[in-house]
């Protein structure tokens, strides 16, 4: 198969199946909320040896000395004001603190790690299942969790070569500058042409080694043997995809730095991992399983985009009510949480009110309706599909997602100078924005019970299929009020209330 049937068949699977591979790579946006429990434990545990030790309160009566902010741009008085706060953190500094710290980092390392592992191979067995004309779902289920091991131990082999590729560079120039100058330098350029090469050869290699895995169904070994076998045989289609791939790269990495001043990063950044990333798996699935002869490419729906477009998004409105319809335990819980940390937010950060006041006039001056709307709708939706999928992280990291909004609106608000002006502001898209947040994290909880179920063996895998389908379009529907909420908030929340206060 061409590269231009290979992206033929890409786009059709995609079009044709989207909620059978692209909730893998939703959930791939929640990794980070996943991993970063460690950090949030490590947090609440420094929290605790502060407040029981004494510390937090001496911190607190140190600030509670000292005076506002000065309202000028000189950087000489700014700088004696930073100078001032320095002996209220001194009683945080301690080795414990230290210790806490160090450990939450360290474990949001491992989560991460472990996290895109599994999420890895999940995404590629959903591809390979959904190019078999298979359930994307129930195989992307099943190959996160058997493979999931296999896709580490790539990682971890192709780090280890690229470690050698530059030790064995580093050391040979080194050598040779300790011999000759002269001939350090040639070795040096010599170095760093056959180093790219080799890192190279080693990326393209581990590019199709995973696609190997789940294609051939191969361990580490398996998978590599596999991959370097299609390079051989196919080096202008292995080559093509590698162009295509970091062509795909080069134009979202320009288009989010030429719409930047738009306020359109967050959406590309949410493009790129919802679009892109399965666009480019599924590229180089086909092309590898058409080499092994075990792929069946489904050919592209008769329906138009537009008229799939908007056939979708009615199919997100219509799951999101009858989700909400259908878990209302979920949602009492979700809500509980985030206004309780919603009113520990407040009192944590009511006696800092007056040293570092915040503003809302201030950080809304001067922003352009349309590049406010564009922001606000990439991070708002942006943040409700990371909150809902990490809820497979078996509900936890959802919750922590809404404590983490909650704790941080709740501080918000303490620290506003003028409160009647941040309500003015909040209410008008907040009707929308706020219980979209909270059905997201309601989304999460029931997607953690699922998976518990699945996780202990009294769920199927088609019934965790099932609610990351359910999870979806759920979040389709989550998209709609989300863009209400971001032209309000973009167009109308900064202005109707001026006249008024």
């Amino acid at each position: 198969m061409d590269l231009s049937a290979a992206v033929t068949a890409t786009t059709a699977t995609l079009r044709r199946r989207p909620a059978d591979v692209l909730p893998f790579y939703f959930l791939g946006t929640a990794i980070p909320v996943i991993a970063r429990l460690g950090t949030f434990a490590a947090l609440a545990g420094i929290y605790l040896h502060l407040e029981l030790t004494g510390r937090l309160a001496a911190a607190g009566d140190a600030l509670a000395g000292v005076e506002p902010p000065p309202d000028t741009q000189d950087p000489e008085a700014l700088q004696a004001w930073a100078e001032g706060l320095t002996p209220a953190f001194e009683p945080l500094l301690t080795p414990t603190v230290g210790i806490l710290f160090a450990a939450g980092v360290l474990v949001t390392t491992v989560l991460a790690v472990l996290a895109y592992a599994v999420v890895s191979a999940g995404q590629l067995s959903a591809a390979i299942a959904s190019l078999r004309d298979e359930r994307g779902l129930v195989g992307g289920v099943a190959g996160a969790r058997s493979r999931w091991l296999t896709f580490l131990g790539l990682y971890v082999a192709e780090l280890l070569l690229w470690i050698g590729v530059v030790a064995l560079g580093s050391i040979a120039v080194g050598a040779a500058f300790l011999a000759n100058p002269f001939l350090g330098a040639a070795v040096a350029v010599a170095a760093l042409l056959v180093g790219f090469v080799a890192l190279a050869l080693v990326r393209i290699l581990f590019a199709f080694a995973p696609v190997a895995v789940v294609v051939d169904d191969a361990g580490v070994v398996g998978g590599v043997e596999g991959a370097g076998g299609f390079v051989r045989s196919n080096p202008v289609d292995a080559a093509a995809y590698l162009v295509v791939a970091i062509g795909a790269l080069v134009a979202v990495a320009s288009v989010a730095s030429g719409v930047a001043f738009l306020g359109a990063g967050p959406v590309v950044a949410l493009a790129s991992a919802v679009v892109v990333a399965p666009a480019l798996d599924l590229l180089k699935t086909v092309l590898y399983g058409d080499y092994r002869g075990t792929v069946d490419p489904v050919s592209p729906p008769e329906a138009g985009v537009r008229a799939q477009f908007v056939g979708g998004l009615r199919r997100g409105w219509r799951e999101l009510a009858g989700f909400v319809r259908s878990t209302p335990g979920s949602h009492v819980l979700a809500l509980a949480v985030a206004v309780g940390f919603g009113v520990l937010g407040w009192y944590a950060a009511a006696p800092f009110a007056e040293t570092v006041p915040t503003s809302i006039e201030g950080r809304i001056a001067g922003q352009l309706p349309p590049v406010a709307t564009l922001t606000y709708f990439g991070n708002n939706w942006g943040v409700a599909i990371a909150t809902a999928f990490s809820g497979v992280g078996f509900a936890l990291p959802a919750l922590s997602s809404l404590a983490f909004n909650g704790l941080a609106l709740g501080a918000t608000a303490a620290l506003e100078e003028n409160l009647l002006a941040l309500v003015a502001f909040v209410v008008p898209h907040g009707i929308f924005e706020i219980p979209a947040l909270v059905v997201s994290g309601a989304l999460g909880v029931h997607l953690g019970a699922v998976s518990w179920r699945t996780f202990r063996g009294r769920a199927s895998r088609a019934r965790l299929a099932d609610a990351l389908e359910t999870a979806f379009w759920v979040t389709v529907g989550l998209g709609v009020l989300f863009a209400v909420a971001a032209v309000i908030e973009g167009f109308v929340s900064p202005y109707y209330w001026r006249p008024f206060l």
